[in-house]
């Protein structure tokens, strides 16, 4: 039992720690990307609208408004390509999963900060 723990934590390699972060918080992400054979890091700045999965199959959907189109993008936890993960505001709301961020634009999309 030891040799096949063991034989885990080799291949799982090294966990990079995030901050915790939760629906609603308003998060900047660090993404390395490929394009051809140079890399870059792109910063996706937006709002977690659900969080999905448990363990290592986390993942996160991240919802930012550009040239006013929604635009939704899901990243994994364990993603090797995520660099860093950087929480902007703590966001208060009330439920699980913002779908309802969809239907809305403006002013009525913001989402009020949790003062501590």
């Amino acid at each position: 039992m030891d040799l096949i723990k063991i034989a885990e934590e080799a291949f799982a390699g090294e966990k990079k720690e995030f901050p915790s972060f939760k629906s609603g918080d308003t998060i900047t992400i660090d993404y390395r990307i490929k394009e051809g054979n140079k890399e870059r890091i792109q910063k996706y700045r937006g709002v977690v609208i659900k969080i999905a999965g448990h363990g290592d199959k986390k993942r996160f959907t991240v919802r930012k408004i550009s040239d006013n189109i929604g635009v939704e993008r899901i990243f994994p936890m364990d993603s090797p390509f995520i660099d860093k993960i950087e929480l902007n505001k703590v966001g208060k709301v009330r439920r699980a999963k913002l779908y309802y961020l969809r239907k809305l634009t403006g002013k009525k999309a913001r989402i009020q900060e949790k003062r501590s």
